[in-house]
């Protein structure tokens, strides 16, 4: 069954910024418009990383995923795990066992049952595969059981009430056995999943072409026949890929938003878990020295910096939690007020009178990073801005972790716990220096093992937040919404915190 509202203050805080946007002068929540059954959809976002959730190496690749994948569970629009392919779950042993029933006759794209033995193999690969980068979400498993073609139990080796949050994102995403038991390596560019579109062509760093699956179990919610996932090379032009047809719905630079509406376009500003990050790594010096990743923290200007590179578009924020959220600590909110001062004397007494010198990695220099080097400047950071190919962004600061400073940003995750132990856990992909304090460990257990109904569950991950945000490197900036320009021809996109769904989605003909 589903759990309880985890989030329940971003509903509202969804309903804020909707109608603010709509009181804004012209930034609009959108009309929803009646569309037709049928017709192409082509939406203006990135190629995932690969199309195997259990070797994508980026958050974001979730919302491609998303069209070709169904996931145990799903979020709803405050965050509370709801019905995906299961209906309904029950935990036992204290904790230690979960059983989840399936909805029947469902099949993979392919025709073959998607049924418990299937998820179970699938959730094992997830656990066991060499390279999979979902695995230490799923450690905790000691194995899966098949009940009945229906019904499987996760055994797990300590109580962990996290699971039906986690089983929503790509750690839940169950994947063809048939497929990953032939050859691994190709779903990575022939996904085999269940979700509401099956991919028919894929052509690499340019686009992807995907039917309507009609076996999804959710199919009568689907009203696009096609769909055409395109990268967009130019931020700069999707106003006018838009107004050409390159594009239906395409994420719009906040640089953007007064140009759409002046073109007609409808914009939508949808709230997300995403917030802008410094990525540190404290293995590096000199941010191997604490006082200097404190000044980090107080060489900020964080309101600047949303005015300037984010165009007010946002909020202010020295979490990973965006306000409304259940995990925000409201005592973290005013911790590192922007004091080039007080950074200059952490640096003394970190033992630099005269300042430090460090690169600054990005894949693209301007906007923030530029505007962030201005401002470390004044505290005596002086940074070297350092330019890499976006493609190497992952690999360098995630996986060889060899990247003392790096603008990025946070995705979120569907379990609080997850999106903790992503940036903060001991294997933590945006933990480049991948130390974790003793008592942030010691608090993770305590969120593994309390309900998320229990009255104290959310003390339980603000606490955690509060050691993250003070004893580890990560300078939090910013909470950005997923900004889209669309179509007045395309129907009003769902407002998923996690995840860019397209159910209910129409579009008219031209």
């Amino acid at each position: 069954m589903p759990v309880r509202r985890l989030l329940r203050p971003l509903a509202l805080l969804v309903s804020v910024v909707l109608a603010l946007t709509a009181c804004g002068g012209g930034t609009q929540s959108a009309t929803t418009g009646s569309g037709s059954e049928g017709g192409t959809l082509k939406w203006g976002w990135t190629l995932p990383t690969t199309w195997d959730p259990v070797t994508s190496s980026a958050g974001n690749d979730v919302n491609a995923l998303s069209l070709v994948y169904s996931a145990v569970t799903r979020l709803d629009d405050t965050g509370d795990a709801v019905s995906g392919l299961a209906t309904a779950w029950k935990y036992a042993d204290g904790g230690k066992s979960v059983t989840f029933t399936l909805r029947a006759g469902l099949t993979f794209s392919d025709g073959s049952p998607l049924d418990a033995e299937a998820v179970r193999r699938s959730v094992l690969r997830g656990r066991d595969q060499k390279d999979s980068l979902i695995a230490s979400q799923l450690r905790g498993v000691k194995d899966v059981e098949v009940v009945s073609p229906t019904e499987f139990r996760i055994l797990l080796d300590r109580p962990d009430y996290q699971i039906p949050n986690l089983l929503a994102g790509k750690t839940g995403m169950i994947v063809n056995p048939r497929a990953f038991e032939a050859d691994a390596k190709a779903v990575g560019a022939k996904p085999a999943g269940a979700g509401p579109f099956t991919l028919t062509q894929l052509v690499p760093g340019s686009h992807a072409n995907l039917d309507r699956n009609p076996s999804y179990y959710d199919v009568a919610n689907i009203h696009l026949a096609k769909f055409e996932l395109k990268t967009v090379s130019e931020p700069a032009t999707v106003v006018a890929g838009l107004q050409s047809g390159q594009f239906d719905v395409a994420m719009l630079p906040a640089a953007q938003i007064d140009a759409a509406k002046a073109a007609g376009l409808k914009v939508d500003l949808i709230p997300s878990l995403t917030v802008r990050v410094l990525d540190v790594n404290n293995r590096i010096a000199p941010f191997d020295n604490p006082k200097v990743t404190e000044a980090l923290k107080y060489a900020v200007d964080r309101a600047a910096l949303l005015e300037t590179s984010g165009f007010g578009v946002g909020e202010v924020n020295t979490q990973p939690f965006p306000k409304g959220h259940l995990g925000y600590n409201p005592g973290l909110e005013n911790l590192y007020p922007y004091d080039p001062a007080k950074a200059r004397k952490l640096l003394a007494e970190a033992g630099f009178p005269n300042g430090v010198d460090i690169p600054l990695t990005t894949a693209t220099p301007e906007g923030l990073p530029e505007q962030v080097q201005e401002q470390l400047k004044a505290a005596g950071i002086r940074t070297t801005i350092k330019l890499i190919a976006p493609a190497q962004h992952t690999q360098l600061v995630y996986v060889q972790h060899n990247v003392a400073l790096a603008p990025d940003g946070f995705v979120g995750r569907e379990s609080p716990l997850q999106a903790l132990g992503v940036v903060y856990g001991p294997e933590g992909l945006m933990n480049p220096g991948r130390n974790t304090p003793k008592a942030l460990l010691e608090q993770f257990d305590r969120i593994r093992t309390t309900p998320p109904d229990d009255p104290g569950y959310a003390k339980a991950v603000q606490d955690a937040v509060a050691i993250g945000v003070k004893e580890l490197p990560n300078v939090w900036l910013f909470t950005t919404p997923r900004i889209f320009a669309r179509s007045p021809r395309v129907s009003e996109l769902p407002a998923n915190l996690a995840v860019q769904r397209f159910d209910g989605v129409r579009v008219a003909n031209p």
